[in-house]
């Protein structure tokens, strides 16, 4: 596909380990971008709505940027990768300290108009 028909729209500081948010961005891949709304509106994971947020940057990115039409917009692509981990220590037996790592994350979408709508993963 050419470069003009997708849209690009990243978080580079999503507060949640990369397998987690992986799980949620790799079920989007090929739908549409109503039903990928909407599957991530009823969603019961709390990243969620990070990823909601991405996904409708994506979605003005597409509109306002590069004149697409929304009706024909597919998630062609969802990235996640790892960012910095916040390094934290708790109290152990006998004074010593027991780290606690808190991950970061990446996640870049990328939206792309199909004109011959091919058959979306259910």
């Amino acid at each position: 596909m050419s470069e003009n028909l997708i849209a690009i729209a990243k978080d580079n500081m999503v507060r949640v380990s990369p397998f987690k948010l992986a799980k949620v961005a790799n079920s989007l891949v090929n739908k549409n971008v109503n039903n990928a709304v909407n599957q991530l509106k009823f969603s019961q994971k709390r990243i969620s709505k990070n990823v909601l947020k991405v996904l409708n940057a994506a979605i003005a990115n597409a509109e306002n940027n590069k004149q697409l039409d929304i009706d024909k917009l597919f998630v062609k692509e969802a990235y996640v990768g790892k960012s910095l981990s916040m390094k934290r220590w708790r109290p152990r037996a006998k004074g010593r300290p027991g780290s606690i790592i808190k991950p970061f994350s990446k996640i870049t979408i990328i939206v792309e108009e199909r004109n011959d709508l091919k058959k979306e993963k259910k």
